[in-house]
């Protein structure tokens, strides 16, 4: 064993696929790439996520507190990229990046047609976003698209490397 920098410890514990966050405002969409987010309790469906108070999209989520999840497969991995390595400030990422905003149903941002999953989300808690920026979202409405078989999710490894979902087992399990 050898001491790892404790500046790359998130490297170890990234906490699922590498998602989209849809906010709009003022009648204004915006995307954003988030890594930091994770299930809290199963029903209602919550979700930590923490958006950086840097983010164009901190500002939106937080005034309005709604948000669409969405969740690419691989094949959208270099939008995926450039998505997060831009700012909404600056360009419309739907339009830049070519995706295309599908109607959501009952929240205000757009789900991404693209994406092979969409969970429309409320602000449920925010007793922590002064402090670390963590929302607690309460998913009220999640849409797949089951056209696109088996995707594959991208997960993010620190300094521009990814993993992708590789091979599956089944092991006995007491959950349904």
């Amino acid at each position: 064993m050898r001491k790892l920098p404790l500046a790359k410890v998130y490297q170890l514990l990234e906490p699922g696929p590498v998602v989209l966050l849809a906010t709009a405002r003022q009648g204004r969409a915006n995307l954003m790439t988030m890594s930091w987010h994770m299930m809290v309790e199963f029903e209602p469906p919550l979700v930590a996520c923490v958006v950086s108070g840097n983010n164009y999209s901190f500002a939106a989520l937080k005034a309005t507190g709604e948000c669409v999840i969405a969740i690419p497969a691989r094949k959208l991995a270099t939008k995926v990229v450039k998505i997060g390595n831009s700012s909404g400030r600056d360009i419309d990422k739907f339009a830049a990046f070519g995706l295309t905003k599908a109607p959501p149903a009952r929240v205000a941002p757009p789900l991404v047609a693209e994406c092979f999953a969409n969970l429309e989300c409320r602000v449920a808690d925010r007793r922590l976003v002064n402090a670390y920026n963590l929302f607690i979202l309460e998913v009220v409405e999640a849409w797949i698209d089951s056209a696109q078989k088996h995707p594959k999710t991208i997960h993010h490894q620190g300094y521009g490397r990814f993993a992708v979902d590789g091979a599956t087992i089944t092991l006995k399990s007491k959950m349904r």
